[in-house]
């Protein structure tokens, strides 16, 4: 993987992959060359050159390169940059605040945007005087394009959907501890019922899921690493009892946590690229 730009990164596999999960931050994916399927939720998505995702919140999906070589543009989205636009953007209706995961076409405008904040790295100069308002106009192109009903629904703190953001931030922060859902809504804003349904809606799981899926994602780039055992490895991420890790690890993952301390070792050692 490269990065070009700021919040720009290219990044280039050369043969399929098998799903992983993997926790996405809010991006647009904008793939050039081969194909890739995402499944969120009960949706799965077919991606080919020319298709984008855009990820509007921290979201754990599963993933896959169907075929290579395989070329994607990422770019980070800034929520400080998208709520910089609202005094010029902020009257777009709303008709639905849209899906936490969308998928179309590559407008012309966008693509035109991305080669444009690319073609800065030519020019260190012009960099220093375009880059920002390139990425500003990036992040207009994806509020004003098909892709943009959930992004235009954080443009507002007051919104849902900033609610929802702001209480996965806090979970992500407290991934460790348990979860009182009550005090969660609080914290957000919002009432215990009200916070559930968005919570789902945007999320496609119960805050308790969520919060399990962190747990694993982050046991599981431990183990991938060589930075803990199996049994560290579960009360590291808040786990009491190191069998219903296990369980639930394999559940997620479809192998057991000892596989992947296995593929880090070969990792580690050179065995596996």
């Amino acid at each position: 993987m490269v990065t070009p730009r700021r919040g720009l990164h290219v990044l280039r596999q050369q043969a399929p992959t098998e799903f992983e999960a993997t926790l996405y931050e809010p991006m647009l994916c904008l793939i050039l060359q081969g194909k890739k399927e995402m499944t969120f939720g009960e949706r799965t998505y077919r991606l080919g050159a020319g298709a984008c995702a855009l990820v509007s919140h921290d979201l754990p999906i599963l993933s896959r390169i169907r075929e290579a070589p395989y070329l994607v543009v990422l770019l980070n989205i800034d929520v400080d940059v998208l709520r910089g636009l609202h005094e010029d953007v902020g009257d777009l209706a709303v008709r639905d605040e849209g899906h936490a995961l969308e998928v179309h076409r590559a407008e012309a405008h966008l693509l035109d945007a991305v080669g444009r904040y690319l073609a800065l790295s030519e020019s260190e100069m012009d960099a220093r005087v375009l880059a920002s308002m390139r990425l500003k106009e990036l992040h207009y192109r994806l509020l004003t394009s098909p892709l943009g009903p959930m992004l235009r629904s954080l443009l507002r703190y007051d919104s849902h959907a900033s609610a929802i953001s702001r209480a996965i931030a806090l979970l992500r922060r407290d991934f460790r501890s348990p979860v009182v859902v009550e005090e969660l809504a609080r914290a957000v804003g919002m009432s215990v019922s009200s916070f559930h349904a968005h919570f789902k809606n945007v999320t496609s799981s119960s805050p308790l899921q969520y919060q399990k899926s962190l747990r694993l994602l982050e046991a599981r780039r431990r183990l991938v690493t060589g930075a803990a055992t199996v049994t560290t490895a579960a009360f590291d991420v808040g786990y009491e009892s190191p069998s219903q890790f296990s369980r639930e690890y394999a559940r997620k993952f479809g192998n057991p946590p000892s596989h992947d301390v296995a593929k880090g070792a070969k990792i580690a050692t050179g065995q596996e690229r």
